[in-house]
């Protein structure tokens, strides 16, 4: 029978607790309507299959979108190409590596070696002791083309000039061997010096408009009235004293070798051109002897030998 008054309280002032009858819950019947885990996960696949799996027969399922471009074929063209190219580098032969790269360089030496002779150094080879003991025979050196242009000369530069004014008695034609046009290109490109024997290497004695006279009352030579202590003179000879007496032409420059007694320079040329030589047919410098190794070094002017010459009268 139900109770219908008031709760009596516990004589010992506390409330018993009332034990009714109540169906037990089922998993579907958990409060605020959660389900078991393994419940859940079969739930929640039963729900997603669908999902995941799109009708076939849909409109549009499985294609791609408009203008979408699939992201699979690029990444396999490019590794099939790359592939490709170590099998080929595999494939080749050492022996065909190493040439190729020695042809390289060849043919970048060539190339740099022709720019040098052409606009900056070119080598020359001496075969007559004219400048002994500046320069020695069979001493290859490499010649500055960069002067008389856009450098100018100074006093006691050592210089090659072509000969133009018949200094040289004209070389005899060679005969033509097997390798000659091995030579000949050689040669032209700047990898072989110059040894045509139709230039000359002379020190610069008298610029344009210098007044050179040999010699003064203790034997030396002047230039411009001072007299020069030629440090450069071949010191195994004493210079046989050859009297001229020169002003320089606008243009020319008057030469002359280290080796005094065996140089047929200026002084033995007066009767051509005056013994000038126009600055025009100078090749360029001497700067540097680069054969042989035991002779490598720089070629010096001495500017403190010309160090006191003034100027030329009117400059």
């Amino acid at each position: 029978m139900p109770e219908t008054g008031p709760r009596t309280p516990d004589p010992r002032g506390q409330d018993q607790p009332r034990v009714t009858s109540a169906a037990i819950p089922t998993a579907e019947q958990q409060p605020n309507g959660k389900h078991a885990p393994d419940h859940l996960t079969e739930h929640a696949a039963e729900h997603a299959a669908p999902a995941a799996a799109p009708d076939a027969g849909a409109p549009g399922a499985g294609a791609p979108e408009a203008g979408a471009q699939p992201a699979g074929p690029a990444p396999a063209v490019a590794s099939s190409r790359r592939a490709r190219k170590a099998q080929d580098r595999a494939g080749r032969s050492p022996v065909f590596v190493w040439l190729k790269e020695v042809a390289t360089v060849v043919v970048v030496a060539i190339v740099l070696s022709f720019l040098i002779k052409t606009f900056l150094f070119r080598a020359f080879y001496i075969p007559s002791e004219s400048m002994v003991d500046t320069l020695d025979v069979n001493d290859r050196i490499f010649v500055n083309l960069l002067v008389p242009e856009p450098f100018a000369l100074e006093h006691g530069d050592v210089v090659v000039f072509k000969d133009t004014k018949g200094w040289l008695v004209p070389a005899a034609e060679k005969p033509a061997g097997r390798f000659t046009w091995v030579q000949d290109g050689l040669t032209f490109v700047g990898l072989l010096p110059d040894n045509s024997e139709q230039h000359l290497v002379k020190r610069v004695i008298g610029l344009p408009g210098d007044h050179v006279v040999c010699c003064d009352a203790g034997g030396q030579l002047t230039v411009n009235g001072t007299p020069l202590s030629e440090k450069y003179i071949n010191p195994a000879e004493v210079p046989q004293a050859r009297d001229f007496d020169v002003v320089v032409p606008a243009g020319k420059v008057w030469v002359m070798g280290d080796n005094r007694n065996h140089s047929a320079d200026s002084r033995s040329h007066l009767d051509t051109n005056g013994g000038f030589v126009d600055v025009a047919d100078i090749e360029g410098r001497a700067a540097v002897i680069a054969w042989p190794l035991n002779r490598i070094g720089a070629l010096d002017n001495y500017p403190d030998v010309f160090r006191n010459v003034p100027a030329p009268a009117g400059k």
